[in-house]
């Protein structure tokens, strides 16, 4: 399998699929060696696999030499935006810079292919004193949330595939991958395997579908706060104003307790009420929420996740393309369905996370949260500011 894309049409300009192959192409043409080093040190790198190695042995990473039609020695990697189309028997392992640095280089002549064959390849030495340099730039690379806005140029970008995986973008970008790919990789393939057997206890086609599914109806995230959200609407459409916290919370506790809930039941209601009323006012301090703004749903976490699961089933050949496109396809047409803008999509997706594993700790759940909602509302290049919600 030729693990590259082909090249463009004799006389088109080659259009690098993200930042990073932008970065590294200007810095080739510049002669910019230092930089072609700085990209790839805070770069996601891959090494493609036979599926059958890697699910024979997991803990492996075979990383080849190859001969070039030039007669090169070289290991090949590939970047994220180069990474060829979904194959089932194909699958790909991320490494970084520095685990290319820290291999073992038998062949002194060998060079790291980075996209080779493409309009972008780029070819390193790997002396120890250039695999040294490496291993600095590694070291400097700068962290931060600003990094984590990815997309590529060539996935959809408009659409309602790109709409659903715009549903997706708060978990994209937390985990720094393109919001936009349906692609050959979420993370890596065993990593999602491992993500999914470990956070979902999915370990095969059969399970992830069940999941899905739940997701999808809104069945993952308990249903207590939805219930509690409903009842704050219907006090405010009754009487035409939002209800007191204190009028909010008995009116909740007393269906609560017409339904039949158990004395404990009631006072979770209580209290879920209370933790509501704090992380709506932490979040309008925030920006989640405009100053009077509140949460009326909170099932835009479980779509949301719907969106990742889908491709973290695709990375892990637990589905094909069209599965997973029509799932989120769906998710994304479930959340116009349920709020009326992004913004509001973006504050039921956090208060969702946050009541299901913040525990009021305003870590890095909330952290990854505002993160995530002021890079998708404020950045030019996010998909809320250029899908339409209607």
């Amino acid at each position: 399998m030729n693990p590259h894309h082909p090249g463009p049409p004799h006389g088109v300009p080659w259009v690098p699929p993200s930042e990073t192959e932008q970065r590294l192409y200007e810095a080739v043409l510049r002669g910019d060696f230092t930089e072609q080093i700085r990209v790839l040190a805070g770069a996601e790198l891959f090494v493609l696999a036979p599926r059958a190695e890697v699910d024979a042995e997991p803990d492996s990473i075979y990383w080849r030499h190859q001969q070039t039609p030039r007669g090169l020695l070289v290991r090949p990697v590939l970047t994220r935006g180069m990474l060829p189309p979904w194959h089932p028997d194909w699958v790909f392992h991320r490494i970084t810079l520095r685990w290319a640095a820290e291999a073992t280089w038998r062949a002194p002549r060998a060079l790291l292919a980075v996209n080779g064959g493409t309009p972008g390849e780029l070819l390193l030495p790997t002396t120890p004193e250039h695999r040294a340099g490496w291993l600095r730039a590694y070291g400097e690379r700068e962290h931060g949330w600003d990094d984590r806005f990815v997309a590529l140029r060539h996935g959809p970008l408009h659409g309602p595939l790109a709409f659903g995986l715009a549903c997706g973008a708060h978990l994209a970008f937390v985990n720094g991958v393109p919001w936009n790919d349906v692609g050959s990789a979420y993370r890596s393939y065993t990593e999602d395997l491992e993500a999914l057997r470990d956070a979902w206890g999915v370990t095969d086609p059969a399970g992830w579908r069940k999941e899905l599914d739940a997701l999808l109806d809104g069945r993952n995230s308990p249903p207590e706060p939805d219930f509690a959200l409903r009842v704050r609407e219907e006090l405010r459409a009754g009487r035409g104003a939002v209800p007191s916290a204190d009028e909010w919370r008995e009116t909740a506790a007393g269906h609560a307790q017409d339904l039949g809930a158990s004395p404990a039941s009631v006072r979770h209601v209580e209290e879920l009420v209370r933790r509501i009323v704090r992380y709506e006012a932490r979040f309008r301090a925030d920006g989640l929420l405009p100053p009077e703004g509140r949460v009326r749903r909170t099932v835009a976490y479980d779509y949301g996740r719907a969106v990742n699961l889908a491709r973290w089933g695709l990375s892990a050949r637990f589905c094909t393309p069209p599965e997973a496109e029509q799932a989120i396809v769906h998710a994304g047409a479930l959340a116009r369905s349920a709020y009326g803008s992004w913004q509001e999509y973006s504050a039921g997706y956090a208060l969702g996370r946050v009541l299901r594993f913040d525990g009021e700790e305003y870590g890095r759940f909330h952290e990854g949260n505002v993160a995530a909602h002021r890079g998708l509302t404020e950045y030019e290049g996010s998909p809320w500011r250029n899908i339409p919600w209607r």
